[in-house]
């Protein structure tokens, strides 16, 4: 009897799951996979991505009436009858190869619904390539090779600015220096800002830099005297700083991740190079290492970055979620940091359209989104992706700041934003005091 009663009991379980009784438990998580670089050379950002992306998964499968944001109130995707998204969070380890094995492994293994990554522009070239073979949407939260949306990818948004927005706001820095415009100083002559060299790291995204470092300085008529290609996991820059030294730069322009952010330093204070400015495109000059290690020795430094602590004062939404990060991590947002929130906060926002896990509806809903600046913590117009042209899939509303690190009257070190300049939180320090 006992035998068949369980019998019956195990049809029973079986007929259920198969007329959908039970999809509910089955079907009630969204599974998203998470490619980032969590050991090796860019190790700090990828700590800071991942950082990010689980606080964001934390407010959006949650109800938190209380923050200003959309996704903090529904506690999970609603169209898909309140589903939870769950992060599989896989290491590439800065190697594009493997990332794009781990892509294939969670695409065929994980069943993941679609990626989010890279974080290195290589990997994530490699990566999209897997999910554009295999009809699988990617959002990418973190890396600005321009190159990346200018393969026609049908599968592919970038919700980040690029480095042609971050390179041509150095240039607009630049300007707006011998124009008057940065606060606290006075105009600068342009002869004595002119001469420019940079040292950026030869992956996709260095080189890239690079590359538009060359040509913006052309249009804006500066010199580009001295550009350097070099293995982000060098253990000694001492030639490169010695070359860069050699041309008498007025500014030095990098493109590093955190350990060779952290040398470079590091080399130009035992060579004691003097330029009037040091600027670093993010990456490595705002990993929170960066300050840690070097301490003083920063002050002063420049980096692009999408977030400042700064913006709380201006962004409700910001300083809330701020407040989350800082008392998980005991820091507050970075650039890296605040992006993957972005990213994950995008891919939450586009399964809630497309009330459906199917790649297809989320292709149109990817295509179709408009997420109002005023539900991002980034001080961003929105996000919106461009669905034409030779830039397919980028966010058409995104826009880069300049953060300099600064002392506060206690001490700390903190970054001040000092362009856009009308929303500039301090007085520019220049020229760089040295070291």
């Amino acid at each position: 009897m006992k035998k068949k009663w369980g019998f019956l009991l195990t049809l029973a379980v079986i007929t259920l799951v198969m007329t959908g009784g039970l999809a509910f438990s089955a079907t009630n998580v969204v599974k998203i996979g998470v490619i980032y670089p969590l050991t090796g050379g860019a190790a700090a950002e990828g700590r800071e991505l991942r950082a990010g992306a689980e606080l964001a998964l934390e407010i959006a499968n949650n109800v938190n009436p209380n923050i200003a944001m959309s996704m903090a109130k529904r506690g999970g995707i609603k169209s898909l009858g309140n589903a939870k998204i769950e992060l599989i969070f896989k290491d590439h380890e800065g190697n594009p190869t493997l990332g794009a094995d781990l892509a294939k492994k969670l695409i065929l293994d994980d069943k993941v619904v679609g990626i989010l990554g890279s974080y290195h522009s290589a990997v994530t070239k490699t990566v999209s390539a897997v999910c554009e073979q295999y009809g699988i949407p990617m959002i990418n939260d973190s890396s600005t090779s321009p190159a990346l949306t200018e393969r026609g990818f049908k599968w592919f948004w970038r919700t980040t600015p690029h480095d042609v927005t971050f390179t041509k706001d150095l240039f607009e820095f630049l300007k707006g220096i011998t124009e008057g415009k940065a606060k606290g100083v006075k105009a600068v002559p342009k002869a004595e800002l002119t001469n420019l060299a940079s040292a950026c790291e030869k992956t996709e995204w260095g080189s890239h830099v690079s590359q538009l470092i060359e040509s913006f300085a052309k249009e804006y008529g500066f010199s580009v005297k001295k550009s350097i290609l070099y293995a982000a996991k060098s253990t000694d820059l001492s030639s490169e700083i010695g070359s860069l030294k050699a041309v008498r730069p007025d500014a030095m322009l990098f493109a590093s991740y955190a350990s060779d952010a952290i040398l470079m330093m590091k080399t130009l204070k035992a060579q004691k190079a003097q330029p009037k400015i040091v600027w670093g495109q993010n990456a490595g000059f705002e990993a929170p290492e960066f300050k840690t290690t070097l301490g003083d020795d920063i002050v002063g430094v420049l980096t692009r970055t999408v977030f400042l602590p700064k913006v709380a004062t201006v962004k409700k939404v910001s300083g809330q979620i701020n407040e989350f990060y800082k008392k998980k991590t005991g820091r507050d947002f970075s650039g890296a940091s605040a992006r993957a929130f972005t990213g994950v906060q995008t891919w939450v926002e586009v399964l809630e359209k497309a009330g459906s896990t199917k790649p297809a509806d989320i292709q149109k809903a990817a295509n179709a989104i408009h997420i109002p600046g005023d539900q991002l913590i980034v001080p961003w117009a929105g996000i919106k992706f461009n669905t034409s042209g030779n830039d397919l899939g980028q966010n058409a509303l995104g826009s880069g700041m300049i953060g300099q690190y600064q002392k506060d009257k206690d001490g700390n070190i903190n970054l001040e934003i000092v362009y856009p300049f009308d929303v500039a939180t301090a007085n520019l320090i220049y020229p760089f005091k040295g070291f």
